[in-house]
């Protein structure tokens, strides 16, 4: 295991990569996010490893070490991906107490243009850990999905897979009379199901949503696209409906694979205390390293 400040050495010699103390191991590093707010993530780096690296985003209400994640990653690692997954810098927990949400104040002031600097920030920390830059895969859960999607015309990025990614960031916020009582109170409050906790949002997510609606336009940015993009939904899903994969895969010219039998997070729950991941999100990850297996180059 290196340094934190040491780099990855990575060269190519007749299409085998090879490394120079390549193994790598790092755990609730820190990185400065949206807003100068220091948040934490994970970069694993294996022995065999295959230049393909993992940057993964989690969603709404997430963070990175939430249900099968530790899984998730584990499973790719051992087939030789490396593996790069991170809080975003407002999800409601703190450097200290990355687990659930401490900081409902960081939470009520997140937004969709500080979840995509986040996942800008975290490519450009990759980028100090490398000589060279291996070939960058996104994978996004739920709004996570989104986000990494506004990232299709990075240059650092090569592919995308979508797990039950949202379509459109408007359709998440309220209308009419809602919308209007949310500006005259200044915060409005959605139950965390699981923590019971009152998570608040303040009207200040709106505007910025409002002030940068073509940065956040995910139909734009999809029809754009030039990666070769996977799109995966389950067909129970009731938390981001699977009509709104449909669209994704209509807009991107790509094909949805549908999970049958399958909700929003694959099966998977926090806490999660069994050795393997669920069946259905078992499927989903060998659906996306299938994907990142297809040859492009021809």
């Amino acid at each position: 295991m290196q340094g934190k400040d040491s780099k990855i050495n990575v060269f190519f010699n007749e299409n085998v990569i090879f490394g120079i103390n390549m193994e790598r191991t790092l755990i609730n590093q820190q990185y400065t996010g949206a807003n100068g707010r220091k948040s934490l993530l994970d970069l694993v780096i294996p022995s065999n490893f295959n230049n393909q690296l993992i940057v993964f985003m989690h969603g709404y209400m997430g963070y990175k070490d939430w249900g099968c994640w530790n899984l998730v990653q584990n499973q790719f690692v051992a087939k030789g991906y490396g593996f790069c997954k991170f809080n975003v810098s407002h999800n409601g927990g703190t450097v200290e107490n990355p687990i659930d949400f401490p900081d409902l104040e960081a939470f009520a002031k997140n937004s969709y243009t500080n979840e995509l600097a986040d996942l800008n920030a975290v490519l450009d920390w990759i980028e100090t850990q490398f000589d060279t830059l291996p070939e960058i895969y996104l994978v996004g859960h739920s709004r996570g999905g989104g986000i990494v999607l506004l990232k299709a015309n990075d240059p650092r990025v090569q592919r995308i897979v979508t797990w039950s990614a949202i379509c459109d960031i408007e359709k998440r916020f309220p209308t009419g009379k809602q919308l209007e009582v949310w500006k005259t109170q200044g915060t409005r409050y959605t139950e965390n199901s699981r923590t019971l906790q009152k998570m608040p949002h303040s009207y200040s997510q709106f505007e910025d949503f409002d002030a940068n609606r073509d940065l956040l336009n995910i139909e734009h940015a999809c029809l754009n696209s030039t990666k070769p993009t996977l799109v995966i939904h389950g067909d129970l899903d009731t938390s981001v409906e699977i009509e709104e994969g449909r669209q994704l895969a209509t807009w991107l010219k790509t094909r949805l694979f549908e999970i049958e039998e399958s909700n929003h997070t694959y099966g998977a729950t926090q806490p999660w205390t069994e050795a393997e991941m669920p069946e259905h999100l078992q499927k989903v990850c060998m659906l996306t390293e299938g994907f990142f297996e297809i040859d492009y180059t021809n």
